[in-house]
């Protein structure tokens, strides 16, 4: 005889080697689970959660844009999230003074093809330098190929600042129609 010891066979060798294997195999799986299951709520978080709940812009303190005379022009920053992206980004609006003297503001961006509008305090009028249009300091259209006059856009004030949700809008349709 050698030293070493001979290996069982038959009913008894198949039994451990049936349970090894079965608890090999329950093990692998049961860690692949728990590893499985951060992936998945990472890969379906996005589609879990609701879309972002309306983001307010802060435009200022609601008391410098009491006295307004003209339309000021102020940039905005606009926080857009989408998914896992959280994008930030400069916007222009004009605050221009209500007919109930509460601030009203309207976007810079033409309702024709989307151009920077632009004040013009010689003839106290919004002018779009892509197609001419004109706008009265309220914003309604006076002339040119834009369907319809600027966009308003809506305001709050929240403990004394003037906040705006700043929205983007089909260009080339009579009626203000938002864009998702």
């Amino acid at each position: 005889m050698s030293g070493v010891p001979d290996l069982p066979t038959g009913p008894q060798a198949e039994t451990r080697r049936s349970f090894l294997a079965a608890l090999l195999a329950i093990g692998t799986s049961t860690v692949g689970a728990l590893l499985a299951i951060p992936l998945a709520r990472f890969t379906l978080d996005p589609l879990w959660r609701t879309t972002s709940r309306v983001l307010w812009s802060d435009v200022g303190a609601a008391g410098d844009f009491a006295a307004l005379a003209v339309p000021m022009k102020v940039q905005i920053t606009v926080e857009q999230r989408d998914g896992w992206r959280k994008v930030l980004s400069e916007k222009a609006v004009y605050v221009v003074k209500g007919q109930d003297d509460r601030p009203r503001i309207l976007s810079a961006v033409c309702p024709h093809l989307g151009c920077s509008i632009g004040w013009n305090e010689k003839s106290n009028q919004f002018i779009c330098p892509c197609h001419n249009g004109v706008f009265a300091a309220d914003g309604a259209l006076i002339s040119g190929p834009p369907p319809r006059g600027m966009d308003e856009l809506q305001t709050m004030v929240e403990d004394g600042r003037l906040k705006v949700r700043y929205e983007y809008f089909r260009q080339l349709v009579p009626t203000k129609e938002v864009l998702a």
